[in-house]
């Protein structure tokens, strides 16, 4: 797998279109695959097929665009017995990569693995009793084009049962399970019993199909296109360098790959011998609660019995809770009223917290020292951290202090500890009621707790908060409290990168600073009786101020710069330059505006901040205005993010002229019966286009030739259309419809605009280009490509 990966990044970055990716790349794949075919065994038959794909569908992904492809590449492999095979196990990954990427963990790790997997398997002398269909697909970095035209096109498709993707979120690591199903709980059970070191999530697998990270993958397209039930894995560490220069061979270690092979090809071979698979559809019922332990092993049960196995542990806490809440009221105390009462202590708490750390995390963004944790996770830590803890024992200990004076300090931590069992029994019912199968975090939450405090309770009430009754409680809150440091970690490794690319308008010190309030919230909550059982908080307290506050001035005085170009751990910041040049016609088809320059955008929040003392030439004087009659603002967006970065600049160049110029024209336009005017069009030029529509006041757009028929906005009411085509691709054709929907004010019906991308070859690159490139410091990772932009109205 090692040489494998090597070879196919060192043919460099694999833009879809490339001859990198349609040429090189294949050819090699292509090479190694006939090796392996001649060593194979008699026992099994190998076919291979080069598919070229053409097709269209819409993704409400990115807020919905459509998408168009065209003489695409899939190197698809069938393995099946020598007798053939009705039923097929899909094995999937992808050979493209970014522009600027050499893509070695997303994805050709991946590919490499599968490689070696196919060789293995090819020359076991064990008998296969399905098909193992392996996908290597030249188009998945163009928002799973490939996937598309393999799963709605190829023959083999009709034989797909199941399928395992290969992703990658990061660069090496362990390779995460953070999706199965639809349903069929028969896949994650096989995943368990063959996987030979799993590491799976249910709560990742929650997270990332409720849309809060901002991606997705092939494992889509399998399910909503071809209705087949799937596992998604995907490398997760080190996301700092995920889609960039960096992700190279040499960064993935070799015990990641030896550990993702032995797990796929336990889990491909554990698949291929299965008759479930050939039956999946009487499995399909059911979703499966699942996650693994320390990334020792993987426990699995059914969805339906950890509903059960919850509302045993509420009831358990019902009866603990109801006897105390409904017990007669002594003359000196009143459980009832200080059990609500202490309740709204902890949620003002909670509140207070939260509030202070956002107010810290809005100052430190107003005065441009945002991600100032980027590249020193312990300055969040030190800052947000203490502050939430802080806030959270002032606030006890005022409880303490001026309501609770005369109830004694054992009776006061054991309200508060059933408190906190009552709020995280709380979350059970409510994560239970809804579905989720991450409540099982709850239950444990709850469950270890309350058996904790069972079995302390006699110590407790003879001698108090003593050593003896401090070393079980301890020992009882381990396994809730190792398994949640383990998870935040996961939550930290994860996210802590995305926030370095998730745009110019969320703040992603307010969205850090709510996590880390969060998680103290849950990591204190059974300790705050603790603050009850001890005679002064105040140390801690001034501990914990001190932290915050030396570490909040280091902060506003820049101390810790966000970016690092450390060879050997890099955390860029990302930037995309695009030198363009626009042309604007009316509708009379003359030419009323055309300006060139290079068009710049960040991933994150601090925008140009860092980089104007580099470059002094790009600041504030030269953000870019939006055309407001202009789909997307008249600018050449690759994808439509626009509602994520609005903050952009435009730095005066010299015109492009590209030696392979798109051309882009009307070629019909005709009046049809039910009173719409059909527009028809052909356009050609370079692999990567995107085409823009905006109809005017009056006039709909009710079908066009693209996709499923019916357009799909994207946020802000235009229409995107993402086109991508490989080598020799025909003219692209296609036509709208627009309807009138009102008053025909002047002005023609619908503004388009044509965006060509140049990723690969010498158009790819311009003087200015470059020399702009190079004045940017090292800590930068620069995506750059020349574009045209040409605008028309009709």
């Amino acid at each position: 797998s090692r040489d494998y990966l090597e070879h196919i990044t060192a043919i460099g970055p694999r833009t879809t279109g490339s001859p990198e990716n349609e040429i090189l790349t294949v050819h090699y794949l292509l090479e190694q695959i006939k090796l392996i075919e001649i060593q194979s065994s008699s026992l099994h038959k190998i076919s291979v097929d080069v598919q070229r794909p053409t097709g269209s569908f819409s993704i409400d992904f990115l807020g919905g665009f459509t998408s168009y492809y065209d003489n695409i590449t899939n190197v698809v492999v069938k393995l099946e017995p020598r007798n053939g095979a009705q039923h097929a196990v899909l094995a999937n990954c992808h050979f493209d990569s970014v522009p600027s990427s050499p893509g070695a963990s997303d994805d050709a790790v991946s590919c490499s693995v599968m490689l070696e997997v196919l060789r293995v398997l090819s020359t076991s002398s064990e008998a296969l009793q399905h098909a193992v269909v392996f996908l290597f697909n030249g188009a998945e970095e163009n928002v799973l084009q490939a996937s598309h035209g393999f799963i709605t096109q190829h023959p083999w498709a009709n034989l797909i049962r199941a399928f395992i993707n290969l992703e990658a979120a990061g660069v090496g690591g362990k390779e995460l399970v953070f999706q199965t199903g639809p349903e069929n709980p028969w896949l994650i059970q096989a995943y368990v019993s063959a996987a030979k070191h799993p590491f799976a999530s249910v709560v990742a697998q929650e997270v990332f199909q409720s849309g809060i990270i901002p991606s997705e993958t092939d494992f889509r397209i399998y399910r909503d296109f071809g209705n087949i039930p799937g596992i998604d894995l995907a490398f997760i560490e080190n996301g700092y360098i995920y889609h960039t220069k960096y992700d190279t061979a040499d960064r993935i270690l070799t015990d990641s790959i030896q550990r993702a092979g032995d797990n796929i090809l336990a889990v491909l071979k554990y698949l291929a011998t299965s008759d479930m698979l050939a039956f999946s559809s009487e499995y399909r019922h059911g979703k499966m609660v699942f996650f693994d332990v320390l990334g020792l092993f993987v426990i699995a049960y059914p969805c339906r019995v950890g509903s059960i196995i919850n509302y045993m542990v509420v009831m358990a806490v019902v009866l603990y809770l109801g006897k105390k809440l409904l017990q007669p009221k002594h003359k000196t105390v009143n459980y009832m009223k200080d059990f609500l009462y202490g309740l709204g202590i902890t949620f003002i708490s909670w509140f207070t917290s939260l509030v202070t750390v956002l107010i810290i995390a809005v100052f430190v963004s107003l005065i441009g020292q945002s991600l100032s944790w980027y590249n020193h996770f312990y300055v969040s830590v030190c800052l947000y951290g203490t502050a939430a803890a802080a806030k959270i024992i002032f606030i006890h200990t005022l409880a303490k202090r001026f309501y609770y004076t005369n109830a004694s300090d054992q009776y006061l931590g054991e309200v508060f500890f059933d408190i906190s069992l009552f709020v995280h029994c709380s979350f059970l019912v409510m994560f239970t009621y809804q579905g989720l199968c991450s409540a099982f975090i709850s239950a444990v939450w709850v469950a270890f707790p309350l058996l904790t405090k069972l079995c302390v309770h006699k110590e407790f009430k003879q001698h108090g908060a003593q050593g003896k009754f401090i070393v079980f409680y301890l020992l009882g809150m381990f396994i809730p409290y190792v398994y949640a440091m383990y998870l935040i970690w996961a939550v930290f490794e994860m996210f802590t990168p995305i926030l370095g690319r998730s745009g110019s308008e969320i703040p992603p010190d307010i969205v850090l600073a709510s996590i880390l309030a969060v998680c103290t919230m849950i990591l204190s909550s059974y300790f705050v009786n603790f603050i009850y059982l001890v005679r002064s908080t105040k140390k801690t307290l001034l501990s914990l101020t001190l932290v915050c506050t030396v570490t909040f001035l280091l902060v506003c005085s820049g101390t810790f710069f966000p970016y690092s170009s450390s060879p050997t751990n890099p955390k860029p910041k990302r930037m995309i330059l695009q030198h363009m040049t626009r042309t604007f016609h009316d509708l009379e088809g003359n030419i009323v505006k055309k300006d060139s320059g290079i068009w710049i955008n960040g991933f994150d929040y601090t925008g140009m901040s860092h980089i104007t003392p580099h470059i002094p030439e790009i600041n504030d004087t030269i953000r870019a205005h939006c055309e407001e009659n202009a789909p997307f603002c008249g600018f050449p967006w690759y994808l439509p993010v626009h509602f994520l970065i609005r903050k952009n600049w435009y730095f005066p160049a010299s015109e492009v002229s590209p030696r392979n110029p798109a051309h882009f024209r009307l070629t019909a336009k005709e009046q049809t019966p039910w009173d719409s005017v059909k527009l028809t069009f052909e356009a050609t030029g370079p692999s990567h286009m995107s085409f823009y529509v905006r109809t005017h006041k009056g006039w709909t757009l009710s079908q066009w030739s693209l996709g499923s028929g019916t357009p799909v906005t994207c946020k802000g009411g235009d229409y995107f259309v993402f086109y991508s085509h490989g080598l020799q691709a025909s003219v692209w054709q296609f036509w709208i419809e627009v309807q009138v929907s009102g008053e025909q004010p002047e002005g023609g019906m619908v503004t388009v605009a044509l965006a060509a991308h140049y990723h690969s070859g010498e158009d790819n690159r311009s003087s200015q280009l470059t020399a702009l490139k190079e004045k940017f410091p090292d800590w930068v990772f620069p995506f750059s490509w020349v574009c045209t932009y040409s605008l028309f109205v009709f």
